[in-house]
Protein backbone atom coordinates (compact mmCIF):
# COMPACT_ATOMS: atom_id res chain seq x y z
CA UNK A 1 0.00 0.00 0.00
CA UNK A 2 1.50 3.48 -0.99
CA UNK A 3 -0.30 5.46 1.80
CA UNK A 4 1.82 8.43 2.29
CA UNK A 5 3.71 8.55 -0.46
CA UNK A 6 4.33 12.24 -1.93
CA UNK A 7 2.34 13.13 -4.73
CA UNK A 8 3.51 15.45 -7.65
CA UNK A 9 1.39 18.30 -8.35
CA UNK A 10 -0.73 17.23 -11.22
CA UNK A 11 -1.19 18.83 -14.38
CA UNK A 12 -3.86 17.26 -16.96
CA UNK A 13 -2.49 19.06 -20.42
CA UNK A 14 -1.98 15.22 -21.94
CA UNK A 15 -2.97 11.56 -20.68
CA UNK A 16 -3.39 8.67 -21.70
CA UNK A 17 -6.71 7.45 -21.78
CA UNK A 18 -7.91 4.40 -19.42
CA UNK A 19 -8.56 1.26 -21.75
CA UNK A 20 -9.16 -2.11 -20.92
CA UNK A 21 -6.63 -5.42 -21.28
CA UNK A 22 -4.14 -2.40 -22.76
CA UNK A 23 -3.38 0.18 -19.78
CA UNK A 24 -2.17 -2.49 -17.55
CA UNK A 25 0.77 -1.43 -15.07
CA UNK A 26 2.81 -3.17 -17.59
CA UNK A 27 1.84 -0.61 -19.92
CA UNK A 28 1.90 1.91 -17.72
CA UNK A 29 5.28 1.52 -16.77
CA UNK A 30 6.70 0.98 -20.20
CA UNK A 31 5.15 4.93 -21.55
CA UNK A 32 7.65 6.38 -18.42
CA UNK A 33 10.28 5.33 -20.45
CA UNK A 34 8.56 8.02 -23.35
CA UNK A 35 7.08 10.26 -20.90
CA UNK A 36 7.89 11.33 -17.20
CA UNK A 37 4.84 13.78 -17.29
CA UNK A 38 1.78 12.70 -19.47
CA UNK A 39 -0.97 11.80 -17.02
CA UNK A 40 -1.65 8.03 -17.34
CA UNK A 41 -4.81 5.77 -16.52
CA UNK A 42 -5.55 2.38 -15.22
CA UNK A 43 -7.92 0.14 -17.17
CA UNK A 44 -11.10 0.65 -15.51
CA UNK A 45 -11.95 -0.75 -12.26
CA UNK A 46 -15.31 -1.70 -10.97
CA UNK A 47 -16.37 -1.29 -7.49
CA UNK A 48 -17.23 -4.76 -7.04
CA UNK A 49 -13.83 -6.36 -8.35
CA UNK A 50 -12.30 -3.43 -5.84
CA UNK A 51 -14.50 -4.40 -2.90
CA UNK A 52 -14.99 -8.19 -3.09
CA UNK A 53 -12.55 -9.31 -5.35
CA UNK A 54 -8.94 -10.52 -3.80
CA UNK A 55 -6.18 -9.75 -3.54
CA UNK A 56 -6.23 -5.79 -4.14
CA UNK A 57 -2.95 -5.97 -5.56
CA UNK A 58 -4.27 -7.56 -8.92
CA UNK A 59 -6.81 -4.48 -9.60
CA UNK A 60 -4.13 -1.27 -7.96
CA UNK A 61 -0.66 -2.79 -7.84
CA UNK A 62 1.80 -0.31 -9.90
CA UNK A 63 5.06 0.66 -9.63
CA UNK A 64 6.33 4.06 -8.43
CA UNK A 65 7.48 5.28 -11.72
CA UNK A 66 4.03 5.38 -12.85
CA UNK A 67 3.49 9.01 -10.86
CA UNK A 68 1.46 10.74 -12.46
CA UNK A 69 -1.18 8.34 -12.21
CA UNK A 70 -5.08 8.05 -11.95
CA UNK A 71 -7.88 5.01 -11.22
CA UNK A 72 -10.90 4.83 -13.09
CA UNK A 73 -13.73 3.43 -11.54
CA UNK A 74 -16.68 2.23 -12.84
CA UNK A 75 -19.87 1.96 -10.47
CA UNK A 76 -22.87 4.06 -9.82
CA UNK A 77 -23.74 3.17 -6.28
CA UNK A 78 -22.05 6.94 -4.12
CA UNK A 79 -21.49 4.89 -0.98
CA UNK A 80 -19.37 2.13 -3.03
CA UNK A 81 -17.94 4.45 -5.29
CA UNK A 82 -16.82 6.62 -2.05
CA UNK A 83 -15.08 3.56 -0.06
CA UNK A 84 -12.85 2.76 -3.41
CA UNK A 85 -12.20 6.56 -3.94
CA UNK A 86 -10.76 6.25 -0.28
CA UNK A 87 -9.17 3.19 -1.20
CA UNK A 88 -7.59 4.65 -4.10
CA UNK A 89 -5.88 7.81 -1.83
CA UNK A 90 -5.14 5.23 0.55
CA UNK A 91 -3.02 3.48 -1.90
CA UNK A 92 -1.43 6.49 -3.68
CA UNK A 93 -3.24 7.32 -6.40
CA UNK A 94 -2.97 11.13 -7.37
CA UNK A 95 -6.82 10.86 -9.10
CA UNK A 96 -9.92 9.09 -9.02
CA UNK A 97 -11.94 8.98 -12.38
CA UNK A 98 -15.34 8.09 -12.80
CA UNK A 99 -16.30 6.14 -16.18
CA UNK A 100 -19.40 7.33 -17.62
CA UNK A 101 -18.58 6.70 -21.25
CA UNK A 102 -17.94 2.76 -21.37
CA UNK A 103 -20.59 1.16 -24.19
CA UNK A 104 -20.40 -2.19 -23.15
CA UNK A 105 -23.28 -4.22 -22.59
CA UNK A 106 -21.90 -6.03 -19.56
CA UNK A 107 -21.36 -2.77 -18.13
CA UNK A 108 -24.54 -1.44 -19.03
CA UNK A 109 -26.71 -4.23 -17.10
CA UNK A 110 -24.93 -3.03 -14.01
CA UNK A 111 -25.65 0.92 -14.41
CA UNK A 112 -21.97 1.43 -15.21
CA UNK A 113 -20.02 3.61 -17.76
CA UNK A 114 -21.83 5.43 -20.23
CA UNK A 115 -25.28 4.46 -19.51
CA UNK A 116 -25.52 6.56 -16.40
CA UNK A 117 -25.37 9.81 -19.02
CA UNK A 118 -29.01 9.48 -19.13
CA UNK A 119 -28.79 9.41 -14.85
CA UNK A 120 -27.06 13.05 -14.36
CA UNK A 121 -28.61 12.90 -10.93
CA UNK A 122 -26.88 9.88 -9.91
CA UNK A 123 -23.30 10.68 -11.01
CA UNK A 124 -24.01 13.79 -9.17
CA UNK A 125 -24.79 12.00 -5.83
CA UNK A 126 -21.07 9.65 -6.70
CA UNK A 127 -19.38 12.78 -6.97
CA UNK A 128 -20.18 14.43 -4.13
CA UNK A 129 -19.94 11.32 -1.67
CA UNK A 130 -16.55 10.52 -3.16
CA UNK A 131 -15.15 13.95 -2.69
CA UNK A 132 -16.50 14.04 0.81
CA UNK A 133 -14.21 11.05 1.39
CA UNK A 134 -10.89 12.03 -0.32
CA UNK A 135 -8.43 15.04 -0.70
CA UNK A 136 -7.09 14.26 -4.51
CA UNK A 137 -9.03 15.31 -7.20
CA UNK A 138 -12.61 13.41 -8.31
CA UNK A 139 -13.33 13.69 -12.06
CA UNK A 140 -15.77 12.45 -15.00
CA UNK A 141 -15.26 11.05 -17.86
CA UNK A 142 -18.12 11.25 -20.08
CA UNK A 143 -19.53 10.97 -24.07
CA UNK A 144 -21.42 13.58 -25.70
CA UNK A 145 -24.61 11.88 -25.12
CA UNK A 146 -25.82 8.19 -25.81
CA UNK A 147 -28.40 7.04 -28.48
CA UNK A 148 -31.33 9.87 -28.71
CA UNK A 149 -29.88 12.43 -26.98
CA UNK A 150 -29.80 15.99 -27.67
CA UNK A 151 -26.22 16.37 -27.89
CA UNK A 152 -26.66 20.10 -26.98
CA UNK A 153 -29.58 20.42 -23.85
CA UNK A 154 -28.57 17.00 -22.26
CA UNK A 155 -25.22 17.39 -22.42
CA UNK A 156 -25.54 20.62 -20.53
CA UNK A 157 -27.53 19.31 -17.94
CA UNK A 158 -25.52 16.63 -17.29
CA UNK A 159 -22.47 18.73 -16.97
CA UNK A 160 -24.51 21.23 -15.05
CA UNK A 161 -25.66 18.81 -12.46
CA UNK A 162 -22.36 17.07 -12.12
CA UNK A 163 -20.63 20.55 -11.73
CA UNK A 164 -23.08 21.37 -9.46
CA UNK A 165 -22.07 18.51 -7.00
CA UNK A 166 -18.58 19.28 -6.99
CA UNK A 167 -16.58 18.43 -10.05
CA UNK A 168 -14.75 20.51 -12.09
CA UNK A 169 -13.10 18.39 -14.39
CA UNK A 170 -14.54 16.99 -17.13
CA UNK A 171 -12.80 14.43 -20.12
CA UNK A 172 -15.22 14.51 -23.06
CA UNK A 173 -14.85 11.97 -25.53
CA UNK A 174 -16.09 13.46 -28.66
CA UNK A 175 -18.41 11.58 -29.79
CA UNK A 176 -22.05 9.60 -28.97
CA UNK A 177 -22.15 6.28 -27.71
CA UNK A 178 -24.76 3.89 -29.30
CA UNK A 179 -26.00 1.72 -26.91
CA UNK A 180 -28.68 0.01 -29.22
CA UNK A 181 -27.34 -1.72 -32.27
CA UNK A 182 -23.46 -1.24 -32.37
CA UNK A 183 -20.58 -3.08 -30.10
CA UNK A 184 -18.12 -1.62 -28.05
CA UNK A 185 -15.89 -1.89 -30.45
CA UNK A 186 -18.07 -0.03 -33.11
CA UNK A 187 -18.92 2.85 -30.64
CA UNK A 188 -15.25 3.83 -31.15
CA UNK A 189 -15.53 4.37 -34.72
CA UNK A 190 -18.57 4.50 -35.99
CA UNK A 191 -20.52 7.64 -34.45
CA UNK A 192 -19.18 10.46 -35.76
CA UNK A 193 -16.70 13.05 -34.06
CA UNK A 194 -18.30 16.19 -32.94
CA UNK A 195 -15.33 18.32 -31.44
CA UNK A 196 -16.52 21.91 -32.22
CA UNK A 197 -19.35 20.43 -29.62
CA UNK A 198 -16.80 19.88 -26.80
CA UNK A 199 -15.22 23.00 -27.67
CA UNK A 200 -18.60 24.95 -27.20
CA UNK A 201 -18.72 23.31 -23.79
CA UNK A 202 -15.43 24.90 -23.00
CA UNK A 203 -16.83 28.07 -23.99
CA UNK A 204 -19.95 27.87 -21.80
CA UNK A 205 -17.64 26.83 -18.73
CA UNK A 206 -14.83 28.65 -18.91
CA UNK A 207 -14.95 27.50 -14.99
CA UNK A 208 -14.53 24.00 -15.73
CA UNK A 209 -11.53 22.01 -16.76
CA UNK A 210 -12.50 20.26 -20.29
CA UNK A 211 -10.63 18.02 -21.98
CA UNK A 212 -11.11 16.36 -25.17
CA UNK A 213 -10.58 12.50 -26.15
CA UNK A 214 -11.11 10.51 -29.67
CA UNK A 215 -9.79 10.06 -32.40
CA UNK A 216 -6.71 12.23 -31.93
CA UNK A 217 -3.41 10.65 -33.58
CA UNK A 218 -1.00 13.29 -33.71
CA UNK A 219 0.66 15.62 -31.60
CA UNK A 220 0.12 18.26 -33.97
CA UNK A 221 -3.66 17.92 -33.07
CA UNK A 222 -3.62 17.78 -29.21
CA UNK A 223 -1.57 20.86 -29.75
CA UNK A 224 -4.34 22.70 -31.87
CA UNK A 225 -6.95 20.64 -29.60
CA UNK A 226 -5.11 22.34 -26.59
CA UNK A 227 -6.00 26.07 -27.67
CA UNK A 228 -9.45 25.34 -27.63
CA UNK A 229 -9.97 23.11 -24.73
CA UNK A 230 -7.71 23.01 -20.89
CA UNK A 231 -6.35 19.09 -22.12
CA UNK A 232 -6.30 16.45 -24.64
CA UNK A 233 -6.66 12.81 -23.89
CA UNK A 234 -5.45 9.90 -26.76
CA UNK A 235 -6.21 6.55 -26.31
CA UNK A 236 -5.35 3.38 -29.07
CA UNK A 237 -2.71 5.74 -31.23
CA UNK A 238 -0.83 5.99 -27.85
CA UNK A 239 -0.64 2.07 -27.35
CA UNK A 240 -0.74 1.00 -31.00
CA UNK A 241 2.35 3.48 -31.98
CA UNK A 242 4.00 4.70 -28.50
CA UNK A 243 6.67 6.43 -29.67
CA UNK A 244 4.10 9.20 -30.56
CA UNK A 245 4.61 9.91 -26.77
CA UNK A 246 8.39 10.17 -27.60
CA UNK A 247 7.85 14.27 -27.90
CA UNK A 248 5.50 14.64 -25.53
CA UNK A 249 7.48 16.03 -22.24
CA UNK A 250 9.14 19.04 -24.47
CA UNK A 251 6.00 19.42 -26.48
CA UNK A 252 3.68 20.12 -23.60
CA UNK A 253 5.51 20.48 -20.65
CA UNK A 254 8.53 22.11 -21.71
CA UNK A 255 11.00 19.23 -20.04
CA UNK A 256 13.56 17.36 -21.56
CA UNK A 257 12.38 14.22 -23.54
CA UNK A 258 13.28 10.79 -21.32
CA UNK A 259 14.40 8.44 -24.22
CA UNK A 260 16.53 9.23 -27.36
CA UNK A 261 15.63 6.33 -29.15
CA UNK A 262 12.95 3.66 -29.02
CA UNK A 263 15.79 1.34 -28.70
CA UNK A 264 17.27 3.62 -25.58
CA UNK A 265 13.46 3.59 -24.01
CA UNK A 266 13.54 -0.36 -24.46
CA UNK A 267 17.04 -1.18 -23.23
CA UNK A 268 15.87 1.55 -20.19
CA UNK A 269 12.91 -0.94 -20.03
CA UNK A 270 14.84 -3.55 -19.15
CA UNK A 271 15.55 -3.66 -15.21
CA UNK A 272 11.31 -3.45 -14.97
CA UNK A 273 10.90 -6.57 -17.21
CA UNK A 274 13.52 -8.29 -15.29
CA UNK A 275 11.98 -7.28 -11.72
CA UNK A 276 8.09 -8.63 -12.38
CA UNK A 277 9.53 -11.67 -14.15
CA UNK A 278 11.31 -12.28 -10.59
CA UNK A 279 7.46 -11.33 -9.47
CA UNK A 280 6.27 -13.99 -11.17
CA UNK A 281 5.22 -12.48 -14.32
CA UNK A 282 4.97 -13.59 -17.66
CA UNK A 283 7.15 -12.21 -20.55
CA UNK A 284 4.65 -12.68 -23.08
CA UNK A 285 2.07 -10.10 -20.44
CA UNK A 286 4.76 -7.37 -20.49
CA UNK A 287 6.27 -7.52 -24.03
CA UNK A 288 2.88 -7.59 -25.50
CA UNK A 289 2.61 -3.78 -24.68
CA UNK A 290 5.83 -2.83 -26.85
CA UNK A 291 4.77 -4.36 -30.41
CA UNK A 292 4.25 -1.17 -31.29
CA UNK A 293 7.27 0.64 -30.67
CA UNK A 294 9.30 0.13 -33.34
CA UNK A 295 6.55 0.88 -36.51
CA UNK A 296 8.55 1.77 -39.54
CA UNK A 297 11.68 0.92 -38.58
CA UNK A 298 13.94 -1.75 -40.36
CA UNK A 299 13.01 -5.30 -38.82
CA UNK A 300 10.00 -4.06 -37.14
CA UNK A 301 7.99 -7.04 -38.22
CA UNK A 302 10.52 -9.38 -37.15
CA UNK A 303 10.62 -7.63 -33.53
CA UNK A 304 7.37 -8.10 -33.50
CA UNK A 305 6.83 -12.06 -35.17
CA UNK A 306 9.97 -13.34 -32.40
CA UNK A 307 8.47 -11.66 -29.22
CA UNK A 308 4.87 -13.34 -30.76
CA UNK A 309 6.43 -16.71 -31.10
CA UNK A 310 9.05 -16.97 -28.21
CA UNK A 311 7.51 -14.53 -25.15
CA UNK A 312 4.79 -17.01 -24.13
CA UNK A 313 6.56 -19.89 -24.12
CA UNK A 314 7.51 -21.40 -20.68
CA UNK A 315 10.60 -20.04 -18.89
CA UNK A 316 10.61 -17.18 -21.34
CA UNK A 317 13.02 -14.55 -20.07
CA UNK A 318 14.76 -11.51 -21.06
CA UNK A 319 17.28 -13.37 -23.68
CA UNK A 320 14.21 -13.31 -26.26
CA UNK A 321 13.69 -9.77 -25.25
CA UNK A 322 16.94 -9.05 -26.15
CA UNK A 323 17.05 -11.32 -29.07
CA UNK A 324 14.03 -9.45 -30.57
CA UNK A 325 15.49 -6.21 -30.36
CA UNK A 326 18.72 -7.23 -32.28
CA UNK A 327 16.46 -7.91 -34.85
CA UNK A 328 15.52 -4.09 -35.06
CA UNK A 329 17.84 -1.36 -36.77
CA UNK A 330 16.78 1.57 -36.26
CA UNK A 331 17.87 5.41 -38.36
CA UNK A 332 19.94 7.59 -36.72
CA UNK A 333 17.45 10.62 -37.60
CA UNK A 334 14.30 9.89 -37.68
CA UNK A 335 10.60 12.14 -37.56
CA UNK A 336 8.96 12.41 -34.48
CA UNK A 337 6.79 10.90 -34.28
CA UNK A 338 7.23 7.76 -36.01
CA UNK A 339 6.32 7.35 -39.71
CA UNK A 340 3.83 3.93 -39.90
CA UNK A 341 4.37 0.97 -41.44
Amino acid sequence: MKSGTARPALDRTFSVAPMMDWTTRDYRAFARTLTKQALLYTEMVTTGALLHGSPRERFLGYSEVEHPIALQLGGSDAGELAECAAIAEAWGYDEVNLNVGCPSDRVQNNLIGACLMEHPQKVAAAVKAMQSVVSIPVTVKCRIGIDDQDENADLENFIRQVAHAGCDTFTVHARKAWLQGLSPKQNRDVPPLNYPRVHRLKQNHPELHIGINGGIKTLDECQAQCQLVDSVMVGREAYQNPWLLATVDSRFYGQTDPATSRLAAAQAFRPYIQSRLDEGAKLNHITRHLLGLFQGCPGGRRFRRHLSEHAHQEGADLRIFDDALSLVREPETWPQPALVE
